[in-house]
């Protein structure tokens, strides 16, 4: 393995004695626990050479899928077998050289180390995950720079421009739609890594502001507020690793946005910094003085600049937070609990309801023998049948509201014929602790050739089983022309009172060899995709646009729509050196 450059700031951090080699494998054991409220010796972000290089968190966690759960998958899908996986060092060496100028490669903050490009070359998406798996990257980027102050940004991209380079911003190297990329072509491509900049800058106590470097990820997040007694409350499933600014740039959302907000209602404002110039965002609380410009720049994927200072909304910490499960008859009871508890304005802080067929893989994906016979035998007892269906809900605030809250909810969940108790609340449980390792169970299904991917949208609540049929339909018979079998299920995993988003997980078996299991995926992809791209629901509520969702977002936005975000981002960056090809399907390619 090639030796890391020394690029991250020096902390007291857990042992890291462990040989770094053997972090190109998934033999981990289950011993490291991710907790929203969990006290550390060190808020800075987790280094990038503690992540696994070819799949998803740290490399001292892992998830085990358990055996009943492997079975309920298989017996959709059938027999399965395992992809072969390359080692780092088979990788490092297909790492060209580096083609930037001197005048960059003699910064400090670049690095045109192999393995570092390597690192920031892929994301997490299926077609990533094949790639990092079958050793065929494609495009690294020549260089990596890991900027310090909104000062090194400026320059870097002034420099990019003096030598004609892609810039790609990069995060938390966690997108499932291809945001950071690099492509094929004569111009030399820099990743501008934004690690370095963690920390909390500034926190008005009297607004409630709290001013973050934006590359801050979602722990040293909250541990640095913690400390002062506040909370942001964003807790998207990539929380672990994802950062502020990648939240901003893609819209995204928390699984309690329901009490704390989506990140649109969180960012009031900060530095963006263009390829024309720093753009600042003033953090006032209202305006009608003309478009809004903090909108008008969440969302932009890294194509109008680069974040390197944000202003986020904060709030005390509350003094209670309950999470809890209840168990319905049917969909149908289910879906009407959740649209009255938003619309009659219940303070809960997340409501998630599963659907029947995922109700059943939670059962068994997420409990272990002996509590799924439990609550299984209860749940029997009580009367609910195969159509029954899980919800998740949780409340956060003082104890007060909490109690008004719950007495409201309960009211609820009985007049639709709800089982609840202590029973049920082990799957609360079992959300509530595992709420971030779910992404690491795709490491282990992928060791049992068992390829697992997702997608999401948001519609209106009169289209919401139209739409989740479209879903399950399009996934569930896309390789029916191969004779092969598609497992999906669905949950609304965000509810407002217009609507709700709906999130379908999907599995299938590993074909022969990598490239032709990445052939099946694209034709789930594009199945599902369709059936969004119909005017009436978002190609996507939460992961973005990214490359593999640009060609349908006509669909949504329409012509002229995407005419004006083209010329928008133009303005800013009129030689398309910002992540091309990203959000927009660009005339000039890199």
């Amino acid at each position: 393995m090639s030796k890391l450059k020394s690029l991250i700031r020096k902390a007291p951090k857990a042992d890291l004695s462990a040989p770094l080699a053997a972090t190109s494998d998934n033999n981990n054991i289950d011993n490291a626990s991710l907790d929203t409220t969990s006290k550390t010796s060190s808020a800075l972000n987790t280094p990038i050479e503690q992540t696994r290089w070819n799949g998803w968190g740290n490399v001292n966690i892992n998830k085990e899928v358990s055996p009943h759960g492997a079975k309920l998958i298989k017996s959709h899908i059938g027999k399965t077998k395992k992809l072969k996986s390359v080692n780092l060092q088979q990788v490092l060496k297909t790492v060209p050289q580096s083609r930037l100028p001197a005048e960059l490669t003699d910064l400090d903050i670049v690095s045109i180390d192999s393995e570092v490009r390597l690192r920031h070359a892929r994301g997490q998406s299926f077609p990533d995950w094949i790639a990092m798996h079958g050793g065929d990257f494609e495009v690294f980027p020549d260089g990596v720079a890991h900027p310090q102050s909104t000062k090194d940004v400026e320059q870097l991209l002034m420099l990019a421009q003096e030598h004609d380079l892609i810039v790609i911003p990069f995060g938390g190297g966690t997108s499932v739609v291809g945001h950071i990329n690099p492509q094929q072509g004569a111009r030399p491509v820099l990743t501008i890594a934004m690690s370095q900049m963690d920390r909390l800058i500034d926190l008005d106590d009297e607004s409630q502001i709290a001013t973050f470097g934006a590359g801050t990820q979602g722990p040293a997040v909250e541990a640095q507020l913690d400390e002062h007694g506040y909370r942001l409350g964003h807790y998207p499933q990539s929380w672990e690793l994802s950062t502020l600014g990648g939240w901003i740039a893609a819209r995204s959302s928390g699984q309690q946005s329901l009490g704390y907000g989506r990140i649109e209602q969180m960012f009031a404002g900060g530095t963006l910094v263009t390829p024309q110039g720093v753009l600042n965002i003033a953090d006032i609380p209202a305006s009608s003085a003309g478009p809004d410009l903090r909108e008008m720049m969440m969302g932009t994927e890294g194509r109008a600049g680069i974040f390197t200072e944000v202003k986020m909304r904060v709030q005390p910490q509350p003094e209670e937070e309950l999470f809890k499960v209840a168990f319905l008859p049917n969909w149908e009871a289910g879906k009407a609990v959740l649209k009255q508890a938003v619309q009659n304005n219940i303070r809960l802080s997340m409501l998630r309801l599963s659907n029947a067929v995922e109700t059943d893989a939670h059962l068994h994906l997420g409990t272990t023998p002996s509590q799924f016979l439990a609550i299984s035998t209860y749940l029997k007892a009580r009367g609910l049948s195969s159509d029954k269906v899980m919800l998740t809900y949780g409340f956060s605030g003082d104890k007060a509201q909490n109690k008004l809250a719950v007495t409201q909810f309960n009211k609820l969940l009985k007049q639709h014929g709800s089982v609840t108790g202590k029973i049920t609340n082990i799957m609360g449980s079992v959300w509530a602790h595992g709420r971030f390792k779910f992404p690491y169970l795709r490491g282990t299904l992928w060791d049992k050739g068992i390829m697992v991917d997702t997608f999401e949208t948001a519609t209106n609540w009169n289209r919401i089983d139209e739409q989740m049929a479209l879903m399950q339909e399009a996934v569930r018979t896309s390789l029916a022309d191969e004779g092969e079998e598609v497992m999906a299920f669905t949950h609304i995993s965000h509810v407002y009172k217009q609507g709700a988003s709906l999130y379908t997980t999907y599995f299938f078996r590993a074909a022969k060899d990598h490239a032709t299991t990445l052939q099946r995926w694209k034709k789930i992809k594009h199945a599902a995709s369709t059936s969004l791209a119909n005017g009436k629901a978002t190609i996507s509520h939460q992961h973005g646009v990214g490359r593999d969702h640009a060609p349908y977002l006509v669909a949504e936005k329409g012509k002229l729509g995407l005419q004006v975000t083209h010329d928008m981002l133009k303005s800013l960056d009129p030689e398309q050196r910002m992540n091309p090809g990203v959000l927009l399907e660009d005339e000039k390619t890199n």
